[in-house]
């Protein structure tokens, strides 16, 4: 019997194991999600924004390394998607997105909502086609789910509503969604140049990415071998900072002093599995070896001494017997050194932050990390709760940390907590949200409440979109434009059916996050945190600290400096 196109897709989409499909409903999906609501095999998940669906699609793709499905109608609908898909992009999660189209009679006549799927999708996306016709499926389905798995990102495929009522002619190409997991290592003789350079030298530094997930054994195998300290980027952490003697704290604008100064330190960078994006902070003497699973990110960033394309685990696998024991162990001593005492200024600095009257995010973030679950899930929304869990929130070998770390956006840690609690509600998912980002995709707060996700929202309420207040800043501008309304998210929450909670002094914070934290249902925690804390980068350059000079001036010309002198020396002698 033939099927129509709505009615295969949706069997296509069971046969890849998709247990649910993110979007909003409207009438250009009513084929698709009629034939979800007969099959009883796939759960329809409602949104309030489909941005949120995008987010929440992306994030479930990463912790599962499955297929995710997120749809939206035409026009306004599946532009909706677009920022959470750049997002799922970069982040390499391989996600489908169906984008409804305005009946297909009607598509180059400038109709009602029309837009152009097959152009608009084109830069967030490995693959994107509009289906036309019956005769092009099961094929072009097939080909976007197998480049959204292979290549680890998002493939759209756009089609009318009229369109997916029409019939498949041929359903003799529909087959299983493949996986391939291929063992992918440089050659021989790429690694014994490789070996050579590491063997040449005593200073090696590694900085690894999210690249070297499932080579934790490796790395510290290497980290003994050649006494290597290992700096990791932030998307690295999570693989990399647990149960291991030889981390030595992230680099960059949001790094440590300890990582920092490890790279700068080292005769030899070894880049692996990531694909660093900031140029300012690789070392200026240092021969730069980079491995990569995709050789297009070799070299982009600085001059290399030697590119290869491998997979970390399988590399480092191959490369380990042919190098030698690194006999001196001081540069790696030194760093281990710089990093605990590092280490012990930051958690000295929580504990301090308990007294007097304000709460300091550093305080609240080592709280969430010593209270959480051994393997919670954290989101984090871009700006400074991804600071504060950068350098505060503790890995183990089960927790998880996702955010946008490669597109950057706002408004992402709720949204993603969504995707993550759908896939496992027995599993604790905490999303550390600014109040500028939860307030972006507020609406999904019902989402949370309407299906009863066991979702923990911590706000980092600081009144302010405070990283961009820190930017200025540092380039001598009083800050403007970044004040938000100071409300009370607690309520909203109680409003919208999430039990809500309160901290405005530092005694509540334990308390309050301890209790929320036990709750069975839906939490949202609204921290009154400090508004003047300002988070140093590992570096400050002549140019940041003029930039800072020349901010604290301009306050007290306007008669606002003493306040804002004493609080930022402060923190700026303290640091």
């Amino acid at each position: 019997m033939a099927k129509t196109i709505a009615a295969m897709i949706v069997d296509s989409l069971i046969k890849a194991g998709v247990r649910r499909v993110h979007g909003i409903v409207g009438d250009s999906l009513n084929g698709i999600t009629d034939e979800i609501r007969k099959s009883g095999k796939i759960e329809w998940i409602h949104y309030r924004h489909e941005e949120a669906a995008a987010f929440a699609a992306g994030a479930e793709a990463q912790l599962t390394g499955q297929l995710a499905v997120c749809a939206g109608s035409c026009g306004p609908g599946h532009l909706h998607l677009i920022n959470g898909l750049y997002d799922c992009n970069r982040s390499g999660a391989p996600v489908l997105a169906i984008a409804a189209h305005v009946p297909s009679s009607e598509i180059g006549t400038s109709y009602f909502q029309e837009t152009h799927p097959e152009l608009i999708f084109q830069e967030c996306s490995k693959y994107c086609e509009t289906i036309a016709s019956g005769r092009q499926m099961p094929r072009v389905l097939q080909i976007a789910m197998q480049h959204a798995i292979s290549l680890k990102g998002v493939a759209v495929i756009a089609l009318s509503g009229d369109v997916a009522l029409e019939e498949v002619p041929d359903d003799a190409l529909i087959h299983d969604l493949f996986s391939p997991e291929p063992v992918v290592r440089p050659s021989n003789t790429e690694l014994q140049q490789l070996a050579d350079l590491l063997n040449g030298t005593e200073k090696v530094t590694l900085l690894c990415g999210a690249g070297c997930a499932g080579a934790h054994d490796e790395l510290l195998a290497l980290g003994e071998r050649r006494q290597a300290p290992m700096v990791y980027a932030l998307r690295g952490k999570e693989y990399v900072e647990y149960d291991n003697p030889y981390a030595v704290g992230l680099t960059g604008l949001i790094g440590l002093p300890s990582g920092h100064h490890a790279i700068e330190a080292a005769d030899v960078l070894l880049m692996l599995g990531t694909d660093f994006p900031y140029p300012d902070w690789y070392p200026a003497n240092a021969k730069i070896i980079q491995i990569d699973l995709r050789p297009e990110r070799l070299g982009r960033r600085s001059h290399l001494e030697l590119g290869l394309v491998g997979a970390v685990q399988p590399t480092l696998e191959a490369l380990l017997p042919l190098l030698k024991p690194n006999e001196n162990g001081d540069h790696l001593k030194r760093f281990q050194q710089f990093y605990a005492d590092t280490r012990e200024a930051l958690d000295k600095k929580a504990v301090e932050k308990r007294n007097g009257d304000l709460i300091h995010p550093q305080l609240l973030m080592a709280a969430v990390s010593e209270l959480a679950n051994e393997d919670a899930i954290f989101t984090c929304d871009v700006g400074t709760p991804t600071i504060w869990a950068a350098r505060y929130l503790r890995m183990t070998r089960e927790r998880r940390l996702i955010g946008s770390f490669s597109h950057g956006s706002m408004a992402c840690a709720m949204p993603q907590a969504i995707g993550l609690q759908l896939v496992d509600q027995s599993r604790q998912v905490i999303a550390l949200s600014g109040d500028g980002g939860i307030t972006m995709l507020l609406g999904d707060l019902i989402t949370i409440s309407q299906y009863n996700l066991p979702v923990k929202i911590v706000i980092f309420n600081n009144q302010s979109l405070a990283f961009v207040d820190i930017e200025m800043k540092a380039a001598g501008i009083s800050p403007f434009g970044v004040d938000l309304k100071n409300v009370n998210y607690a309520q909203i929450a109680e409003a919208m059916g999430i039990r809500g909670f309160r901290a405005q002094k530092p005694d509540d914070v334990h308390s309050v996050i301890r209790e929320a934290l036990a709750h069975p249902g839906p939490a949202l925690i609204d921290v009154m945190v400090n508004p003047t804390e300002l988070s140093m980068p590992p570096e400050i350059n002549l140019k940041q600290a003029w930039g800072f000079s020349l901010y604290m001036a301009k306050e007290v010309l306007r008669g606002n400096g003493e306040e804002v002198l004493q609080t930022i020396t402060s923190n700026f002698l303290k640091r």
